[in-house]
């Protein structure tokens, strides 16, 4: 088959399967914003101290985050940790339309393409639709540079557009993501066979998901754990910490917990689904326990993006109130943080950005329901067909949905706090011991007096246990919890259309 003819058939297809295409571009769009923006924080250069005190401080810059050096690696990592969100979306967008293209595949292999042609044709859509979100996410940087690159009146820049990240950095976003969906696609094909009668699974699950995620989970809490004793094993050795290892377990570690909150999502459906089937009362509760056991993995895919930002949320939770703590601490003793209030005003950002991923979830969310529901849009309208009513599918979508995101939203405010209490500690200050005179400037100034009038006063050590932010945390997850019912009634919208018993007839 032609290059030409591959990209013409992988661009093909209805109206959804555009749809997919703008949907995954607009998610790989967004995550080279948060790439570029990142990777330009770690390329502002450190100048030299020319104050005599050791400052190396980038005085051109208006926001603190960009001017202090030792800010600017949290500030790239925390625009990593928004990629995962992007990142969960772009994979629930993949999955748009996924029967009318399964169909349309059939259709290939029935014209006499072979199974390697109809995989590639498959990992080049999604290939195509990556580069084309990196490429427009590309030209938005690019363009936003030239627009806010306005020094204000002290000749100070709000961003750092005077620097551009090494050029092999910037290919390696531009290419990488488009790379990384493609072989993603090809993992996700290598189970399934596509005949010229439909998409098969080779290989079929016999029994329930096992809550082995609870490794990945416990994995990413160590590497938080780890953080402090590694930096004071290699202290005590004289040595410095290798600047690559503390970032490699954060990242590690982070997208450690963050995938097993995700994938444990399915032990609990499948254990949801179960506990329904004992104890539900009612065909609404009934139907949607024999869906989630079906189906467990449904849960991982709709609720993924949501759980990211859950998971992010909490652990920004917990970080405001060990700030909040240090600056207790600083009150009683004088020794904690320098300028708590701008680490706590710099929580405001952080909280900012949880709450655009938590409106990147609520899209998500919508995708995969709607997708959910046009899918199985035969089964319902058979359903409907044999005397099932409406309003009781319409509670089995809610039971489906609720029975499954309660707990693990629970799961992922529990973990992000945790990885937030494991990185940070309670503060503590104080424990020194000073030599005092009591006695006049005349005796204490004589040695052979001194000693007599002098004693050694020790002050205690004052430690400042962080609260738990259980007010935080209860609007995070009643707002995730509101997000999905929301999105429950926008995707029981489609239902009606989607159950007309013409879709019994649908091919």
């Amino acid at each position: 088959m032609r290059p030409a003819t591959l990209v013409r058939l992988a661009l093909a297809g209805t109206r959804t399967d555009a749809a997919r295409v703008v949907l995954t571009a607009l998610s790989a769009a967004l995550a080279t914003l948060a790439g570029l923006a990142a990777l330009t924080v770690l390329a502002i250069p450190t100048p030299p101290s020319t104050d005599g005190n050791g400052s190396r401080w980038s005085q051109h810059y208006s926001n603190q985050l960009l001017v202090e050096p030792g800010l600017r690696g949290g500030t790239a990592f925390a625009l990593l940790l928004l990629t995962i969100p992007v990142l969960a979306l772009a994979g629930q967008c993949a999955r748009l339309g996924a029967p009318a293209r399964d169909r349309r595949l059939a259709a290939f292999r029935l014209a006499g393409a072979t199974p390697g042609q109809v995989t590639r044709i498959a990992v080049l859509e999604t290939g195509l639709a990556s580069l084309l979100g990196t490429l427009a996410g590309a030209s938005v940087y690019f363009g936003g540079r030239e627009l806010w690159d306005r020094p204000d009146a002290e000749g100070r820049l709000a961003l750092p557009t005077d620097v551009l990240p090494p050029a092999g950095a910037l290919v390696a976003v531009l290419l990488g993501l488009p790379v990384v969906a493609a072989l993603a696609t090809a993992l996700m094909l290598r189970r399934v066979s596509t005949t010229p009668f439909g998409v098969l699974r080779t290989h079929r699950r016999e029994r329930g998901p096992r809550p082995w995620a609870g490794v990945l989970i416990g994995a990413g809490l160590a590497a938080f754990l780890a953080v402090e004793p590694v930096a004071r094993w290699y202290s005590r050795r004289g040595d410095d910490t290798p600047s690559w290892l503390v970032p490699a377990l954060l990242v590690g570690g982070g997208l450690s917990a963050t995938v097993g909150v995700v994938v444990g999502t399915g032990w609990i459906s499948w254990t949801a689904g179960r506990m329904l089937h004992r104890y539900g009362r009612g065909p609404a509760a009934l139907l949607a326990a024999r869906r989630l056991t079906a189906d467990p993995w449904a849960g991982s895919r709709t609720f993924a993006t949501l759980l990211a930002a859950v998971l992010l949320g909490a652990g920004a939770a917990g970080l405001r109130e060990y700030f909040v703590a240090a600056d207790e601490l600083s009150r009683r003793t004088g020794a904690g943080l320098a300028d708590d209030d701008f680490y706590l005003r710099t929580m405001d950002l952080v909280d900012l950005a949880v709450a655009v991923a938590m409106v990147v979830a609520a899209g998500g969310l919508v995708v995969a329901l709607v997708d959910g529901i046009t899918a199985r849009r035969r089964a319902y309208a058979a359903l409907v067909a044999t005397g099932v009513p409406r309003p009781t599918l319409s509670r089995s979508i809610a039971w489906q949905s609720l029975a499954p995101a309660v707990p693990a939203v629970a799961v992922a405010l529990t973990v992000g706090l945790l990885l937030a209490r494991g990185l940070f500690r309670a503060p503590n200050g104080g424990g020194y011991a000073g030599e005092v005179c009591e006695a006049t400037e005349r005796l204490c100034a004589d040695p052979a007096t001194r000693e007599r009038y002098t004693r050694i006063i020790e002050t205690a050590v004052v430690t400042v246990p962080p609260d738990v932010p259980l007010e935080q945390l209860a609007l995070l997850g009643a707002g995730a919890l509101a997000a999905v019912l929301v999105t429950v009634g926008v995707g029981l919208l489609f239902l009606r259309a989607g159950t007309a018993v013409e879709e019994l007839r649908t091919t």
